[in-house]
């Protein structure tokens, strides 16, 4: 009884060995990874095949490259072709045991690929003051997406996801006093088949250097962080106070912003009736400052004609004896205009008074020459 016992157990023993569970991985799109477990007995080595359905008709490939614990088979990396479209398919495992038994798993692997981490990450402080970093796929499909994740000083991780097929990320106006590390990894994009695994981190870049942080430099990086807002604020101010300023004094609107003329009025009428006030588009009380606020007398000039000395001379001795009989009596003017001033009595006679008086004597004394 004991002895059946045992045996049972034994049998029990071979066939938990005999039924290892696969798993299945597409690696990178370029191979199917396949491990197993279970085997209490690491002596138990299998022989691995696979295929894709749905050709039932299909002969099992063996496994090409096996992977060794211990010096036991526990997996295989087989690689296969068009993998992006084929891992939509059925894919089917054997493992044959040396007693010619074998175990049949189905896998799906349309979720199940994990992409090599990007490669060629680097880092470069460009003209615009910015951070770029670049790197490159491991794979050439098209439809791979990346996630970011960066950190400053060695603190909390800050992760990104870009679009599909990005290949590089900016960080804007960093700060030289302090230390930038960021790692890229990627996957496989939703319209390809969504995996559920992203790839592993790459290798990180560093940038800057990691200094003591103090009420300076943290000042400092806010500063160079707000510098670009300050001075877009500060313009806003600028404009608004200028525009109201504007408003208020319209004198000064006009010197500042002229105003273009409105060419939809009469040029000709304007320009004949003299009044380019009206043409201008502005209030009433700057075309008032347009106009003179004085006032000035209208002065009607004379003009005599000149006569030659001996006329002058003849007419002058006339006029003498003339007035010594009294034939006339009436005082001449000396003035050539309305609006000038009389000399005083007082004041000598100049040279210009002189000729005016003689010349205004020498033509009266012809006129009465004539009457006589």
């Amino acid at each position: 009884m004991a002895v059946g016992l045992l045996l049972l157990c034994l049998t029990g023993l071979v066939l938990s060995e005999e039924h290892p569970d696969v798993k299945c991985l597409v690696v990178n799109l370029d191979y199917v990874h396949c491990v197993w477990h279970g085997s209490a007995s690491p002596g138990v080595n299998y022989t691995f095949y696979s295929r894709f359905q749905p050709k039932p008709s299909l002969e099992f490939k063996e496994c090409a490259r096996y992977v060794l614990e211990n010096s036991t088979i526990v997996g295989c990396d087989h690689p296969y072709e068009e993998l992006l479209l084929e891992r939509s398919k059925i894919f089917t495992t054997k493992l044959v045991q040396e007693l010619n038994s074998s175990i049949e798993q189905n896998h799906y692997l349309q979720r199940k690929v994990k992409l090599n981490a990007p490669i060629n990450l680097t880092v470069e402080n460009s003209t615009d003051s910015n951070l770029w970093y670049y790197w490159n796929f491991s794979h050439k499909a098209a439809c791979i997406v990346s996630q970011v994740r960066h950190r400053i000083n060695g603190k909390e991780w800050k992760k990104i996801s870009l679009e599909i097929s990005n290949k590089r990320y900016s960080i804007n106006l960093p700060s030289s006093r302090y230390r930038y590390e960021l790692q890229v990894r990627s996957n496989i994009e939703s319209t390809c088949g969504e995996s559920d695994f992203w790839s592993d981190w790459s290798p990180p870049v560093f940038w800057g250097s990691m200094s003591k942080s103090n009420s300076t430099g943290l000042l400092s990086n806010s500063m160079s962080t707000w510098t670009p807002v300050l001075w877009a604020l500060g313009s806003s101010v600028m404009v608004l106070l200028l525009v109201a300023i504007l408003v208020r004094h319209e004198r000064l609107k006009v010197i500042l912003v002229p105003i273009l003329p409105d060419p939809g009025k009469n040029l000709t009428k304007i320009l004949a009736d003299g009044n380019v006030e009206d043409w201008l588009p502005i209030s009433k009380s700057i075309k008032e400052g347009f106009k003179a606020n004085y006032s000035e007398r209208a002065c009607s000039v004379r003009e005599y004609s000149r006569i030659s000395q001996s006329a002058s001379d003849s007419s002058a001795e006339q006029s003498s004896s003339d007035q010594s009989s009294g034939s006339c009596a009436s005082s001449v003017t000396t003035d050539q205009t309305n609006c000038s001033v009389s000399p005083s009595v007082n004041e000598p006679a100049g040279p210009a008074s002189y000729d005016a008086s003689a010349t205004s004597i020498t033509g009266l004394s012809v006129e009465m020459q004539g009457d006589g």
